[in-house]
């Protein structure tokens, strides 16, 4: 049933990934599971329920990573978005170097073991607070899904970013307060509204530059 309505769900969003990356995204929902009965990493339990809160809801942001070669995700819990990320690019030339920035001690456990686990090389964990991260290498962009509001989102993670870079936002419903609080030098570029099968509710990419 999970494989089905992971299935469908990638077809609904014009999503075509070979099968051997659907079965790593099935394993890696499995890992997600497992760990989740001992560390709480998500309140969402029920596996047809990771299959679209989690994998389609962090994969439907996939076509608006063109041209990015170094990804940050901010405050990523259970690896969402950065490992579905990372597994459905794992397989471009070059693909996409995508590094989880995680406080929790328990929560980039698990990142670093389904690391492993799933072989994931374009993967990379930092158990850091943000604000103390400082790349030998800048990013392209970072993305946040849920992290904070938009203001403290680009407030804190702006250092990582190279010149030009751009902030991606994971939102629900279309955030008009967050928008009006962001500081006079950061610009909206696009809000791109998201449709995620089976999830019943509204989502938005907030994609923003510093002017």
């Amino acid at each position: 049933m999970s494989a089905m309505t992971l299935e469908r769900g990638l077809a609904e969003m014009g999503l075509n990934l070979p099968a051997d990356v659907l079965a790593k995204l099935l394993e890696f929902a499995a890992l997600l599971q497992k760990w989740n009965k001992v560390y709480n990493l998500t309140s969402i339990r029920g596996a047809g329920q990771v299959i679209t809160h989690h994998l389609l809801d962090s994969l439907v942001v996939l076509p608006h990573l063109a041209g990015i070669g170094r990804l940050a995700d901010i405050g990523s819990g259970g690896g969402l978005p950065g490992i579905p990320l990372a597994i459905a690019t794992a397989a471009r030339q070059p693909a996409p170097a995508i590094t989880s920035i995680e406080t929790v001690n328990k929560k980039a456990s698990f990142q670093q073991q389904a690391k492993i686990e799933l072989s994931l090389a374009n993967f990379t964990v930092l158990n850091e607070r943000v604000e103390n991260v400082r790349p030998g290498q800048p990013f392209d962009a970072v993305i946040s899904r849920a992290f904070s509001e938009l203001a403290d989102f680009v407030g804190l993670t702006q250092h990582l970013l190279r010149p030009g870079g751009r902030f991606l936002a994971m939102k629900g419903v279309y955030p008009h307060d967050e928008i009006a609080r962001l500081p006079a030098d950061f610009r909206i570029v696009e809000a791109v509204p998201l449709t995620v099968p089976g999830l019943g509710a509204e989502r938005h990419l907030i994609i923003v530059e510093k002017s």
